[in-house]
């Protein structure tokens, strides 16, 4: 009896891998795909208040349905529209975040982004921005559904900005009418750039400013250095503090985690194209990312990770 129940048994275990196996081609197919459709020519590289932009935002609005998020509570769509003033008198310019959520089990909150937006197009060259950021925002929208079928401690807010090509504006926009109070807000988790590195490398800016995060920033995956640093002040151009996103949140006092590669041959060139990323670095870096983030969540209290830091600021 017990060798008949070996062979069912088996089967059965051996059906749950090739579930697992197949459920993460899935994504990590989704992911490229994300990419590729972003960071292609018909998307004009999606510079702020061009058709590409647009085109874009239809993209990934359909990706947010699908993956079954909705606007934050209040919001009647995904959309924060913000302007641009033009310099020296010209014109302004629309700028357009997405912003979606997914409640979680507690009050504390968050946000997760990427800028979806690029520099256009130049000299009759699409710059497709496949890197930067194409890749931040296939990140996000991956974790976003991780979590929509794994409910998180924390409620989720999946911020992706437009504007950041143009100094930060589209999350200057968010800080500054946000659609919940600044204080609920316990993190700001940046994706930029993660797709191309040939060493492996995939940097976490931050830890410089709030040590605490130290011990969540480890990676189950051992083909990935994930790696800390360009995040002191001393360290001028290559402090990466302020250099995306995480900015504006941390203009706010707003901790942060920046993810990010060094600067390559592709960086704001016509030749960013989903061809010329590292699509095995890619997708253990936006895997990686996802472990921390789960790792950061399964704290209930995320407050208690920067209690020490803000307790040694006020002495």
């Amino acid at each position: 009896m017990n060798k008949l129940l070996l062979l069912p048994l088996a089967f059965l275990m051996s059906c749950g891998t090739v579930k697992t196996t197949t459920d993460t081609t899935k994504t990590s197919e989704q992911l490229l795909k994300d990419v590729e459709t972003l960071s292609s020519d018909a998307y004009e590289g999606r510079k702020t208040g061009t058709k590409g932009a647009e085109l874009a935002r239809t993209y990934l609005t359909a990706r947010l349905v699908e993956i079954g998020l909705k606007p934050y509570p209040g919001q009647a769509s995904y959309e924060q529209a913000f302007e641009i003033k033009g310099r020296n008198g010209a014109g302004a310019i629309q700028g357009k975040n997405l912003i979606a959520y997914i409640p979680g089990k507690t009050d504390n909150i968050i946000v997760v982004s990427a800028h979806y937006d690029h520099v256009g197009v130049k000299n009759n060259e699409v710059f497709n921005g496949a890197d930067d950021n194409a890749s931040g925002v296939a990140g996000l929208l991956q974790f976003a559904k991780y979590f929509s079928k794994n409910k998180p401690n924390s409620t989720l807010i999946f911020a992706i900005f437009d504007g950041e090509e143009m100094g930060l504006q589209g999350a200057k926009a968010f800080v500054a009418n946000p659609p919940v109070a600044l204080e609920k807000i316990k993190l700001n988790i940046n994706m930029d750039m993660i797709s191309h590195n040939d060493k492996q490398e995939l940097y976490a800016a931050g830890t410089f400013k709030y040590p605490q995060l130290k011990k969540y920033l480890i990676t189950t995956n051992p083909n990935l250095k994930m790696l800390l640093g360009h995040d002191d002040p001393k360290l001028g151009s290559d402090d990466w503090t302020n250099q995306s996103d995480q900015g504006a949140f941390n203009a706010k006092n707003i901790p942060f985690i920046y993810f990010g590669v060094e600067d390559h041959k592709d960086y704001h060139k016509a030749t960013d194209e989903f061809k010329n990323i590292n699509k095995t670095f890619f997708i253990d870096a936006a895997n990686a990312i996802q472990e921390v983030i789960v790792n950061i969540d399964k704290q209930r209290d995320i407050q208690a990770i920067f209690r020490e830091t803000l307790q040694m600021k006020k002495q």
